[in-house]
């Protein structure tokens, strides 16, 4: 669940209850697709509860990474606009946050305070899946995949209240 503190800890109060009221939750079945190799994403997504498999093809072979509770979906499609080179199907029955593309440049262009936590809080959290993926592949040091940087936890204990909040709203888990 670490990952989505990255997000959430960068956000101010106001910017959380934006998300609230302009998000959506979406309920999926193991087998469904959230995602679609070469397929545009039209939002981002926090995954609440259940679990997906990253795969690099449209089936369950090949899968690259498990995601479950507090990660964040379709953030590399939404920084850069191209189609995603990978599939993300669900492996266990998932709840969902979702909040379009269209909404989320709305308010990027309407208020730039949430615009540079926004991007900040997309950047550390891309940041740490690099980290943990360069650790991974045994280029990094395994003593510290777990480290949290001192900038970062000042928002983490707010940003976990925040998920919290998150889930009380949209998934009744």
């Amino acid at each position: 669940m670490k990952r989505v503190l990255y997000f959430l800890g960068h956000l101010n109060d106001r910017d959380v209850e934006w998300l609230l009221q302009n998000g959506t939750k979406l309920t999926l079945e193991t087998g469904d697709r959230l995602i679609n190799k070469g397929q545009a994403v039209d939002s981002l997504y926090i995954v609440l509860s259940g679990q997906l498999a990253v795969c690099a093809n449209n089936n369950f072979n090949e899968c690259i990474a498990k995601l479950e509770a507090g990660e964040v979906v379709g953030e590399m499609s939404f920084l850069e606009s191209t189609p995603p080179a990978v599939s993300v199907i669900v492996t266990a029955p998932s709840v969902i946050y979702q909040i379009s593309r269209e909404k989320i440049n709305l308010r990027l262009l309407t208020n730039s305070e949430f615009r540079a936590n926004f991007y900040y809080a997309l950047a550390l959290f891309l940041s740490n899946r690099l980290r943990k993926t360069t650790g991974q592949l045994g280029f990094g040091n395994p003593e510290d995949e777990d480290l949290v940087d001192a900038n970062v936890l000042d928002g983490v204990a707010q940003a976990g209240s925040r998920f919290v909040k998150i889930l009380n709203r949209f998934s009744e888990v």
